[in-house]
């Protein structure tokens, strides 16, 4: 069996890329698209381990989140797993999730579990979620599982658009305050420049910084491009080094002004995957393992490793977290009166909630000081640019007076 990456089309004429698992040749692969209405338009051969919807960002999260409710209210109403996959694969706009649910039906079908035939496309599909539907097929509690798996990635959806939409301005400031410099060099200071080379005039020294900038840009842009492009591609190899990326994640834990909040971040998402995952009968160090995976962060790793060994010598869970600082003592409180009074999973989940509005709260104080403080720097920026294409030719009307 070998993997394909193909492009297809729908019965509407859109038109799709993924990949499949498991098929022959490009003849059996023409015959399953055929079978679920779909029209091969080319394949190649693959060394994908596991599926790439995700990586192509096809399938949106907040499509998977309506897909795992969905998933939910059909199962507990009554209707068989196959029945639901069916019913939901017609419903989906999407051709790539529509393709995605019809390969999880199709492996079903043939004997594969739930999760198995999930994890098949884990780009798509969380470790959380896999692990919730892991849990509730053992457990006997699919239903409350799938339930519980919609709610937390709303929950971690909407954080995420939070963070996303709190920083759109900032960013929209530096992109357009960049464009406008760009132009002013690219174009607008060689006009001023041959200008000032009639005059001969003694040119300031922003001027002539602002010439030498604008004269090595335009020749050597491409030059520009080709770093930039080469920077990029180092860095993402560099952090694929293990070394390096567990500096990065451990600096960013670190880091000025942003530390703390990359921080909250991260013990959020641990805390909520945790507490989720001991809420269905997943055993402490199994959830710890999957929430450090949800938290993907190398320095969360070196932790979740000595709150796993720490456990396993028969310490609680609440005096294994405060061995971190990485845990604020909210959480830390939270798990001590949670193992208390024998409800850890609700106490950690309420923990959770109460560090997600701390996290609201640090990123409106963030962007109050943020805010004025980048739209001075570039009103700087740009008011340099202006005087030093504009101060020349107030020395030049001096002289004439």
């Amino acid at each position: 069996m070998a993997v394909y990456n193909y492009v297809a089309k729908d019965e509407r004429g859109t038109i799709f890329s993924g990949t499949y698992r498991d098929v022959d040749g490009t003849s059996a692969l023409r015959r399953e698209l055929d079978k679920m209405g779909y029209v091969l338009v080319k394949a190649r051969r693959g060394q994908q381990a596991g599926g790439n919807f995700g990586r192509q960002g096809r399938i949106r999260q907040s499509e998977v989140v309506t897909f795992a409710y969905k998933f939910a209210g059909m199962f507990a109403a009554g209707l068989p797993i196959l029945k639901c996959l069916e019913s939901l694969e017609q419903q989906t706009d999407n051709p790539a999730l529509r393709l995605v649910i019809s390969d999880v039906r199709a492996h079903v079908g043939t004997g594969y579990s739930l999760k198995d035939a999930f994890a098949k496309h884990e780009d798509v599909f969380s470790e959380f979620f896999l692990g919730m539907v892991e849990a509730g097929e053992v457990g006997g509690k699919l239903d409350e599982t799938l339930k519980l798996s919609a709610v937390y990635l709303e929950k971690q959806l909407r954080l995420k658009q939070k963070v996303q939409s709190a920083f759109i301005y900032p960013a929209f400031v530096t992109i357009m305050c960049l464009v406008v410099v760009g132009l002013l060099i690219a174009f607008v200071i060689p006009v001023f420049q041959k200008l000032y080379a009639q005059v001969r005039a003694p040119l300031p020294g922003p001027t002539l910084a602002l010439i030498v900038v604008s004269s090595f840009v335009r020749r050597w842009w491409w030059a520009i491009v080709i770093v930039v492009a080469a920077i990029i591609l180092l860095v993402r190899r560099l952090l694929g080094n293990k070394l390096v990326r567990a500096r990065w994640d451990n600096f960013k834990l670190h880091m000025p002004i942003f530390g703390k909040l990359n921080r909250m971040l991260v013990v959020s998402q641990f805390i909520r995957t945790f507490a989720m995952l001991s809420s269905v009968g997943v055993s402490v160090i199994r959830s710890l393992e999957m929430a450090n995976l949800v938290a993907h962060n190398q320095k969360m790793g070196e932790v979740t490793a000595d709150l796993q060994k720490s456990i396993q010598t028969g310490a609680t869970l609440a005096a294994s977290l405060k061995e971190h600082p990485v845990f604020p003592p909210l959480i830390v409180q939270m798990a001590t009166s949670g193992e208390d009074v024998h409800m850890l999973p609700e106490m950690l989940t309420r923990g959770a909630e109460l560090l997600d509005s701390d996290i609201e709260r640090k990123i409106n104080s963030l962007l109050v000081k943020l805010e004025p403080a980048l739209t001075l720097i570039m009103g700087l920026i740009v008011v340099f640019v202006l005087l030093g294409a504009y101060l020349p030719m107030f020395d030049y009307m001096g002289h004439l007076k």
